[in-house]
């Protein structure tokens, strides 16, 4: 038999426990899919409308929206960049930590950009995407 003792501190606990939980805002969003996934290798071209947004399209039909932690300078006006796996080189990519943008910038050489946010878009986004932005 628990004392009373027991029982609130067990209580106190629990209420810590959920109290202390993180706040999640994205707690509405579906959780990821496999169908997030894809390989770095796979990628087949790349749009930078800015210093901070990369769109890479793979297998020519889906598109994902590469959001950057820091401004990767030159991103959006170089001809080529690498898209580097945590994994390995052409391994796979399923959110934001798996993913490295390498970009060559005028003067300062190969840069190191890491991914934020990766976001897989849907059909009617591609469809919206500005000229200069579509991979």
């Amino acid at each position: 038999m628990k004392t009373p003792l027991a029982i609130a501190a067990s209580a106190a606990v629990l209420a810590l426990g959920v109290a202390g939980a993180p706040f999640d805002s994205h707690a509405d969003s579906k959780p990821a899919s496999k169908d997030v996934c894809f390989w770095a290798r796979n990628v087949t071209s790349f749009a930078a409308p800015d210093d901070h947004t990369v769109y890479v399209r793979v297998n020519q039909r889906d598109v994902y929206r590469l959001d950057l932690m820091i401004s990767c300078p030159d991103v959006n006006w170089n001809q080529a960049i690498a898209l580097q796996s945590s994994h390995g080189a052409g391994g796979s990519i399923c959110n934001a930590l798996d993913a490295e943008i390498i970009s060559h910038a005028t003067g300062l050489g190969r840069q190191r950009c890491p991914v934020k946010t990766l976001t897989k878009l849907t059909p009617e986004e591609i469809a919206t995407l500005p000229k200069g932005a579509k991979p």
